[in-house]
C-alpha cells in the first residue's frame, strides 16, 4: 500500500518528478567528479621526486614523458614547465600559471551544477508544497465536506515536496563543499610544484 501511495504522489505532483530527476543528476555528477578527483589528484613532492631523479641523470625528455603519462594535474603542470625549460623565469612562471588554470578548469567541471542543485532544490520543494496546499483547499471548497481531516491529509502530502527538496539539496551542498575543498588543496599542490620546479631549473 505504501508503494502505491508513493507512486500516486509522483503522478499528482510534477515537482516530485523534477526533484527525482535532480537527485539522479546530482548522484551522477558527484560520482563522475569523485572518480576524476581520485585519478587526477597528486602531491607535488611525489611528482617532483620522480622528476628530480630524471633531471640528475640529464634525462629531460624522459622526465617530460614520465610526467605526461602520470594522470595527476600536478604532473601535467610540471611536464609543461619542463617542455619550456629554456625560457626565462618570468615566461616559465606565466606558462605554468596558464597550465595551472587549465588544469583547475578540469577540476571545476560540473561543480557549478552541484552548487546550483544545492541552492534551488529547497525552493522547488517549497513550490510543490505551496501548490499542494492550494490544491487541498480548493478540493475542500469544491466538496464542501470532510472538514479539517481532508485539509490535513492534503497538507501532509504537500509537505512531502519540501522534504524531498531538502533530501536533494543537503547532499548536493555537502558534496559541493567537499569537492571545493579538494580543489583548493590540489590548486595549492600545483602552485607548490610550479614554484619548486622553477627553482630546480634555475631559470633567470
Amino acid at each position: 500500500m505504501a508503494d502505491i501511495h508513493i507512486l500516486q504522489m509522483f503522478k499528482e505532483s510534477f515537482t516530485l518528478v523534477i526533484l527525482l530527476f535532480l537527485s539522479v543528476l546530482s548522484i551522477t555528477f558527484a560520482l563522475e567528479r569523485w572518480w576524476y578527483f581520485r585519478t587526477a589528484s597528486g602531491r607535488a613532492d611525489d611528482i617532483l621526486g620522480g622528476v628530480r631523479k630524471q633531471l640528475e641523470g640529464g634525462k629531460v625528455d624522459a622526465a617530460v614523458a614520465w610526467c605526461q603519462k602520470h594522470p595527476s594535474s600536478v604532473a601535467q603542470v610540471v611536464a609543461y614547465g619542463l617542455m619550456h625549460a629554456g625560457r626565462s623565469r618570468k615566461d616559465l612562471e606565466e606558462l605554468m600559471g596558464s597550465k595551472l588554470k587549465e588544469e583547475r578548469m578540469k577540476f571545476e567541471r560540473y561543480l557549478a551544477i552541484l552548487g546550483t542543485l544545492g541552492n534551488i532544490a529547497p525552493f522547488i520543494g517549497l513550490f510543490g508544497t505551496v501548490v499542494g496546499i492550494i490544491r487541498a483547499f480548493r478540493d475542500l471548497a469544491a466538496s464542501g465536506t470532510g472538514g479539517p481531516s481532508v485539509v490535513a491529509a492534503g497538507i501532509a502530502e504537500a509537505l512531502v515536496s519540501t522534504a524531498a527538496g531538502l533530501i536533494v539539496a543537503i547532499p548536493a551542498a555537502v558534496l559541493y563543499n567537499y569537492f571545493m575543498g579538494r580543489l583548493k588543496r590540489q590548486t595549492v599542490e600545483m602552485e607548490v610544484a610550479s614554484t619548486r620546479l622553477t627553482v630546480m631549473l634555475g631559470a633567470k
